[in-house]
């Protein structure tokens, strides 16, 4: 287990990236001077609870229940890992 995927991490979006909802593409994003990076529903859903104050756990716990589901912490785990490898987050 990473850093990015430890359970009492508390990872934020990367102060290279500004993450918003953009209306036009009805998606979240990620934007950066060189672009844009178009996230699809579920990474956005994770990206834009990763504030610096949720640990990993609390950001599995909300979308459990947000979306009513479970067993999603491998999912999350795994996507956290995939951003902190494109430097989206930081922890």
């Amino acid at each position: 287990m990473s850093a990015a995927t430890a359970t009492d991490a508390c990872p934020r979006v990367s102060r290279r990236f500004r993450l918003q909802w953009e209306e036009a593409q009805n998606a979240w994003v990620l934007l950066y001077p060189e672009g844009m990076v178009k996230l699809n529903q579920s990474a956005g859903e994770i990206m834009r609870r990763c504030d610096g104050s949720r640990t990993v756990s609390a950001i599995v716990a909300d979308l459990e229940q947000a979306f009513g589901a479970s067993g999603l912490a491998d999912d999350v785990a795994k996507f956290l890992e995939l951003a902190r490898a494109q430097q989206w987050i930081e922890t």
